[in-house]
């Protein structure tokens, strides 16, 4: 089934590699380059998935996550020293992949943590 996924992702490079490979598996994939327009596109979308970089320019993850708690939130990030995936799990992420990712198995990862329900309704 197809799902909206939003990606908070600052890095074209990694934009485009992870939007190919989850349009691959028919999902549907919307961008932003930073943590102001990511929250802004989530409040409008109410996206089924939220991949976000922890490292974005004018607000990193941890704040857009903490702001978008009501969405699921995987933290894909860079960031993989002891403490940091319980600190992206602390202030609301749902789940933690470390880059670089792998294409080869990286779309599956993702579909196996989409929630099954139909993301919440817009809040006015």
């Amino acid at each position: 089934m197809s799902r909206t996924i939003l990606l908070i992702e600052d890095n074209e490079q990694n934009r485009y590699l992870t939007t190919f490979l989850l349009e691959q598996h028919g999902h549907r994939v919307v961008s932003a380059p930073d943590g102001l327009r990511g929250i802004e596109l989530a409040r409008t979308l109410v996206p089924h998935l939220i991949l976000l970089d922890i490292q974005l320019p004018t607000m990193d993850g941890y704040a857009v996550a903490q702001a978008l708690r009501d969405i699921p939130i995987i933290a894909v990030t860079s960031y993989a020293m002891p403490g940091d995936r319980e600190k992206a799990l602390a202030a609301g992420c749902n789940g933690y992949i470390e880059k670089p990712i792998n294409p080869d198995t990286f779309a599956a990862e993702i579909e196996r943590l989409i929630p099954s329900q139909t993301p919440p309704p817009a809040s006015p």
